[in-house]
């Protein structure tokens, strides 16, 4: 293969030289060779999209809906998304000028971070987190400020907050997700208020995001832009809750100054969301709204299935309250990286997790396992990983 030339190396943008490719596919990519391998490491749904989203779909194809739509999105589906809101959080948004639909949640994040971060612009990250947060701010020449929450059970506190906050009076936004990947831990509405309180006190912009706000079990799910709408940007889609990740359809909602710059930047990167994602997306949220609750059920038997089983054999469990991940913490007996561990278990037991350091330092010593996967797959991977425990 032919050399690059030296002053063609030269033009590449020098901030991707500090940022690795994203852990968990690099990671699944590593271990894809393993025969046999249940995989427990991708965050997806182990269902279909539900018939009537994909005959909508279909039906637009057919009649022809193949044009650009508007930048922001076709205005029917910002208004069904207004809807959907207002009914599912009781928000209110201006479908003209304060919702943009986006090509999938890491679109609208990317548009966002791009969209209100200036050179060295501080923004919290509570930790461990979804690695894309990190990765894009770096990108847009932020600088991450990490709160540890492995002490606190992963859930960021009002007190810690507000400790980073004396330390960084600088710091211009906070990212949030919750439920969270990668540890499914959920905040109560007293805990959103504490947090909301101190934020308001700080002045930050809020980036929420909620993609996972459907799939909670035990309790409720409160948006912290109830609290604080005026400084809120929250991100949602339908990839988890209608299972629909390869449609790559998500949204942006929030007060109409920042949503302008957001849709600008919005504009560039994608020109316009996909024609029939959109007019499923449409179907979802207008005749789909309790399509989650039959997953959410399989996915409570199989929290409840895998948090036993690794309970049982020395992980340190906190069972998760949303989402379908499980952050373990490895047996105090293997003395080993994350990596290495979750490498010799894809090869030695033929099952693939994701390393917990993949979201960040605080994740040493953890996995991530997801248990969205099918049931029978779950159990066959339990009996391997406690086989494997056990023999070492």
């Amino acid at each position: 293969m032919p050399k690059l030339n030296v002053r063609l190396s030269e033009t590449y943008n020098h901030t991707l030289a500090q940022i690795t490719p994203a852990r968990i596919r690099s990671f699944s990519l590593k271990i894809s060779d393993v025969p046999d391998l249940i995989s427990l490491n991708v965050g997806e749904p182990g269902f279909n999209t539900p018939e009537h989203i994909k005959k909508a779909a279909i039906e637009s194809i057919k009649e022809n809906k193949s044009h650009y739509s508007p930048q922001p999105g076709w205005m029917e589906l910002r208004e069904t998304i207004s809807r959907y809101v207002k009914k599912r959080l009781n928000l209110d948004y201006d479908a003209a000028t304060e919702v943009v639909v986006t090509d999938g949640a890491t679109e609208a994040l990317s548009s966002t971070f791009l969209a209100t971060i200036n050179d060295g612009d501080k923004v919290i990250v509570p930790m461990p987190a979804y690695p894309a947060y990190v990765s894009v701010i770096e990108m847009a020449h932020g600088e991450v400020v990490s709160i540890d929450t492995s002490a606190d059970a992963f859930k960021l506190t009002a007190e810690k907050l507000e400790e980073t906050l004396k330390a960084n009076p600088d710091a211009k936004s906070i990212i949030l997700n919750y439920p969270t990947n990668p540890t499914g831990v959920e905040y109560t509405e007293d805990e959103i208020k504490a947090l909301a309180k101190v934020l308001d006190e700080y002045g930050l912009l809020v980036i929420s995001d909620e993609i996972y706000a459907e799939l909670t079990y035990e309790m409720p799910h409160t948006s912290i832009a109830q609290y604080l709408p005026e400084s809120t940007i929250l991100i949602n889609g339908v990839s988890k809750s209608h299972a629909m990740t390869g449609w790559r359809l998500g949204y942006i909602t929030g007060p109409a100054e920042v949503i302008k710059n957001v849709n600008k930047v919005h504009g560039y990167l994608v020109t316009s969301p996909s024609n029939p994602a959109q007019y499923a997306a449409l179907e979802a949220l207008d005749n789909g709204y309790d399509d989650y609750k039959p997953m959410l059920v399989k996915y409570r038997e199989r929290r409840d299935l895998v948090t036993e089983a690794l309970r049982k054999v020395g992980f340190d469990v906190i069972s998760p309250d949303g989402a379908f991940y499980i952050f373990a913490k490895m047996p105090n007996k293997f003395n080993e990286t994350s990596e290495e561990f979750a490498l010799r278990l894809a090869r030695e037991a033929h099952v693939g997790v994701t390393p917990g350091d993949a979201f960040g330092e605080s994740g040493q010593g953890y996995v991530r396992i997801s248990y969205a996967a099918d049931l029978d797959n779950i159990k066959e991977a339990m009996k391997r990983i406690t086989k494997f425990v056990n023999e070492n």
